[in-house]
């Protein structure tokens, strides 16, 4: 687990991306989605940023949600990917890799040593 910690607006422009993608593996929850993502590397990521995330997924029906009962304690909220969000799971991903593409090409310019225009 990488303990980076990255610019918030990085980790806002991503969160959707990686959420699916985590979510294509099957149902989860949010506590389990903040590890998961933790866990890639992306540090911590707060409910206050993942839960209207979630929200926003199941409005536009990328997503269903279920509730759970506990095993030890209070019953879980569960988010799985519905037939359209697996597609746009997909398409998203598709796209990202693009544009980290790109702007990789861009920033590696930067990591250049000795060179002066």
């Amino acid at each position: 687990m990488s303990t980076q910690t990255w610019p918030s607006e990085w980790l806002r422009g991503v969160l959707e991306v990686c959420v699916l993608r985590i979510l294509l593996d099957g149902p989860s929850y949010g506590y389990a989605l903040t590890q998961s993502l933790a866990a890639a590397g992306l540090g911590e990521v707060k409910g206050g940023t993942l839960y209207p995330l979630l929200g926003r997924l199941e409005q536009s029906g990328q997503v269903e949600v279920e509730w759970r009962p506990g095993d030890a304690g209070p019953g879980r909220k569960f988010f799985a990917l519905t037939a359209q969000g697996r597609q746009h799971a997909r398409s998203l991903a598709e796209h990202w890799a693009q544009f980290s593409t790109t702007t990789r090409a861009l920033t590696d310019g930067a990591l250049a040593r000795g060179e002066h225009r």
